[in-house]
Parts: structure tokens; C-alpha cells; sequence
């Protein structure tokens, strides 16, 4: 049986893959063209990430796929309740990428607080001609330690952000609709564990008391933070989206970020990937990534792995 990997799969996956006896392609084919590929090549296993799209017609036009797969979380990019019915398995790795995502966020954070996303940026330009000026410029920064992380979206990279959070002396609240309390646990180097029970609160608790705000939350139809829960923030917040664009309204954000009640945020995915718009890429309040959040060897080498397993659970090929 032949593994289409379309938007490529780490080779420990690969060699997963092949131990379970299932001959695998990397080949990067055009979503256009998708359809004619897998049926020439009766493709039974068709493995994305957020690149390409499943949507009803391709699953209508090829037949011969049994199982689409996730490298990831979210699945927005596919129609999973139609490949359902068509009697297709749909997975996904949740648990692969926690702890990359949970790390990106903190690489926002930390450095949003120290400007180092806007000293990256003017001291190759300005560094030897006007040094000390920067050096002012930057001379406000803030620690984590001690100021109040708010999440939203309680779930597996939720609780990873806040085992970081509460690692590095910060306080945790978190907002989930369908989580009351989650028992945090930190594992030390040397096997000892403290847990800590968090309970969750309203949305709109929590953006009163959060000096930053980070949401973990899957595809929604209306945005979760937008004009009027901006407006109810602390004056200065921190707000990070590494969960999906769409979830915080963009207009919303560069409006407080111009006028200051937002001192500076963090977006890692967008409304409109992949050309975010250019008031965001131009925003010196802002640091961007390319929706990177589980782009780390060590994320990688686990969602081929767990994918492996699974599609071998599923299909047991001669």
C-alpha cells in the first residue's frame, strides 16, 4: 500500500512507515493536481499538514484513499465529517506538538518583553552609527517572573504553556469551555513532581487580571478576542495567537497596538495565510512567525512516528 506524504513527513516517520511495510512518497504534488496523482498512483493513505487541503470533491475523486492524516492538531483543512461518511479514517497527532508550540509561545513572549523582535530589526541597520540611542530605546524592558499569564484554550498545548509559565515563577489562570480544573504537573530532571490543580474561569475574567493572554483554541466561526474584549484588557497587555488565525480579530489588534493599549503581540498564524496582511508584516509592535509552531526536528520525528503506528493499527498491509 502506498503513503502519499504531501506535505512531507520526518524520516524517522518514513522508516516507521517502511519497517510496517508500506511504500512512502514525499513527493510534493500541486493541490491541483492532487486528484489525478493519487488515482494514477492508487494512493491509499494521503498524509497533510496545513498546506494542503482535503475537501469534499478530492475525497469524491479518489477512491482508492482509505486513510487522510494530520501532522498536527487542528484539521480545518480537511473535511472530516464527509471523509467520515465516506467511510475514510481521518487522524491527527495532538499530543506530538504540545511542548514545541507551548516553547514558541514563550519565545514570543520573552521576546516581546526585552523588544528583541524590534531591536532584531534595527540594530543591523542602526547598531554601529547609533548604538547608544537603541540602547535607551530598549531600556524599559519587563521580567515574566511574578505577572499573570492568562490562557485560553486548556488543553494539551495549554497545559504545556502553563507547566512553562509556572516553571519560571509566573502566575497561571485559563479559560475553557469545556475544562473545570486541570492538575498540572512538573516533572524535574531528577524524577521529582509537583502538581498544581488550575481552575478555569470565564473568558472575560480572565482578560481583566492577565498581563498576557495566549490563545490555544481550535478554528472558531466568530473571533474569541476581538474589539470589546481588547477594551477590557489591562492598559500594556501581551497578547501570543499560536492556535489559529481567525480566533483573534487582526483589525482589533493593530488598533490597540497603535494606540497603545496593547503593548506589543505575537502571531504565529493568521487571517489570511499565507499572505498575512501588510499591516501586520509592517507593525513594529509586532513579532511574527510563519505558523512554525510545531516546526521542531523533535515535533517532527514524533508526529511521523505516532502516524506510523496508527496507520499501520488501521491497515495491516500483506
Amino acid at each position: 500500500m502506498k503513503i502519499l506524504a504531501n506535505d512531507g513527513v520526518s524520516q524517522s516517520g518514513v522508516d516507521a512507515m517502511e519497517k510496517a511495510g508500506f511504500e512512502v512518497i514525499t513527493t510534493n504534488v500541486a493541490q491541483d493536481q492532487l486528484k489525478d496523482y493519487i488515482n494514477k498512483n492508487d494512493i491509499s493513505v494521503l498524509l497533510v499538514r496545513s498546506a494542503t487541503t482535503v475537501r469534499k470533491e478530492l475525497i469524491d475523486a479518489c477512491p482508492s484513499l482509505k486513510i487522510i492524516g494530520r501532522g498536527g492538531v487542528g484539521m480545518d483543512n480537511i473535511d472530516v465529517s464527509y471523509a467520515k461518511e465516506k467511510g475514510l479514517h481521518v487522524i491527527n497527532t495532538p499530543a506530538a506538538s504540545s511542548s514545541s508550540v507551548a516553547e514558541l509561545v514563550f519565545a514570543h513572549l520573552y521576546g516581546g518583553v526585552r523588544y528583541l523582535y524590534d531591536s532584531n530589526r534595527a540594530m543591523p541597520l542602526e547598531g554601529d552609527t547609533n548604538f547608544k540611542a537603541l540602547k535607551k530605546s530598549y531600556a524599559k524592558g519587563r521580567e515574566l517572573r511574578g505577572k499573570t499569564i492568562g490562557i485560553i484554550g486548556f488543553g494539551r498545548i495549554g497545559r504545556e504553556v502553563a507547566k512553562i509559565a509556572l516553571g519560571i515563577g509566573m502566575k497561571v489562570v485559563a479559560s475553557d469551555n469545556y475544562v473545570g480544573e486541570a492538575e498540572i504537573e512538573l516533572e524535574f530532571y531528577n524524577h521529582q513532581t509537583i502538581k498544581i490543580p488550575i481552575k478555569t474561569e470565564p473568558v472575560s475574567d480572565l482578560i481583566q487580571h492577565s498581563d498576557f493572554i495566549t490563545l490555544h483554541v481550535p478554528a472558531q466561526k466568530d473571533y474569541v478576542i476581538g474589539k470589546e474584549e481588547i477594551s477590557k484588557m489591562k492598559d500594556g497587555v501581551g497578547i501570543i495567537n499560536a492556535a489559529r488565525g481567525g480566533v483573534l480579530d487582526e483589525v482589533a489588534l493593530v488598533d490597540a497596538l497603535n494606540d497603545g493599549k496593547v503593548s506589543f503581540a505575537a502571531l504565529d498564524v493568521f487571517e489570511k495565510e499565507p499572505k498575512p496582511e501588510i499591516q501586520l508584516l509592517m507593525n513594529e509592535k509586532l513579532s511574527l512567525s510563519p505558523h512554525i509552531g510545531a516546526a521542531t526536528l523533535e515535533a517532527q520525528d514524533r508526529i511521523g512516528v505516532e502516524l506510523a503506528e496508527q496507520i499501520a493499527d488501521i491497515l495491516q498491509p500483506a
